[in-house]
């Protein structure tokens, strides 16, 4: 199916990838990018295993860890198999609507992102602030209520963006300077319009990224506070570490994303090269760090694998045991 662009038609594009990159490390490029999807997809997996598999994980913390787990791993599937094929396969080329569909699936999953975070925020506000009525107020009813909303509302921005860079013309040039179909990178091959998508693309992730970052930038104030207040040194970081995790996911996604932002904004100089590494390391290292977060800063999460683990070396030691004693 083929594009009428007014001056020209257009087919797909070519995912170029870094465009510095030598011949010679596209393979260790690809197996790296291989083994990134692979552990960020079994981690992801794992929390969400947990929660679908024990009661006792049915809260509404991990609810929010759960679409958490899911939105990754679909970022994931969506980004990293294509350019891991671009540098395993030499298979760069991407239909023309398939591009532009790559490209409203990055973006929703990024805003949706970012509406989990604030929900997890959220979350983390009512329990150390208001911890008598937590069990009220975030029930596992409304919190999967608030995920849901999360997933709907995060339809609309990258929608409108998505359509209005469809509807620019593209008069040639179809090589994407980067890892994947995202919205700088196709605006830039369009040959008229592109100025005033721009303008609404930035602002549409400015609102995106800012304000749920406002919200929780005041949640967590005001949980240091609340913090602060305690008297005993052991209590306040009792409370400190059960909110640590969130606040280390926080930062992974958004710390990365508002120095490219405010670099861009500011007239910043930076290499093709350089923005894609970090736009790909604020994209894919969140998802593959975000498991071993949990797992690690999580006390429930570790009793419950260190028990799984002993089962499984009691289940496996067991033939052993029954040899010797014949």
């Amino acid at each position: 199916m083929l594009k009428e662009n007014g001056t020209t038609t257009i087919t797909e594009f070519i995912i170029v990838g870094f465009p510095g990159l030598h011949s010679d490390y596209y393979g260790l490029v690809s197996v790296t990018l291989f083994l990134i999807y692979v552990t960020s997809v079994t981690g992801n997996l794992l929390l969400m295993g947990l929660f679908v598999f024990s009661r006792s994980f049915r809260k509404p913390m991990y609810i929010i860890m759960v679409n958490l787990a899911l939105v990754d791993i679909s970022f994931c599937t969506v980004t990293l198999p294509k350019i891991i094929a671009r540098y395993w396969f030499d298979a760069g080329a991407i239909p023309f609507q398939v591009c532009f569909f790559q490209r409203y699936l990055v973006h929703y999953f990024g805003t949706l992102t970012s509406f989990i975070m604030m929900i997890m925020a959220l979350d983390r506000y009512v329990a150390i602030c208001h911890p008598l009525r937590y069990p009220s107020i975030m029930t596992n009813r409304i919190m999967a209520v608030l995920n849901v909303l999360a997933w709907v509302f995060a339809v609309a921005p990258p929608t409108i963006t998505t359509v209005q860079a469809y509807e620019l013309p593209y008069c040639g040039p179809n090589r994407i300077i980067h890892c994947y179909c995202e919205s700088i990178s196709i605006s830039a091959l369009a040959c008229a319009g592109s100025s005033v998508h721009r303008v609404v693309s930035v602002s549409t992730a400015l609102l995106v990224l800012l304000g749920p970052l406002s919200f929780i930038i005041f949640s967590y104030g005001c949980i240091i506070v609340s913090v602060l207040r305690i008297a005993s040194s052991h209590g306040r970081w009792k409370t400190f570490s059960t909110c640590s995790s969130q606040l280390s996911i926080i930062s992974l996604y958004y710390v990365p994303r508002c120095f490219v932002y405010i670099t861009s904004l500011g007239g910043f100089k930076m290499s093709a090269d350089f923005r894609i590494l970090l736009v790909l390391f604020y994209s894919i290292f969140p998802p593959l760090v975000n498991p071993f977060i949990y797992c690690f800063r999580n006390q429930e999460i570790r009793q419950r694998l260190g028990r799984w683990v002993r089962r499984q070396q009691a289940v496996s030691q067991k033939p052993i045991i029954h040899s010797v004693s014949q």
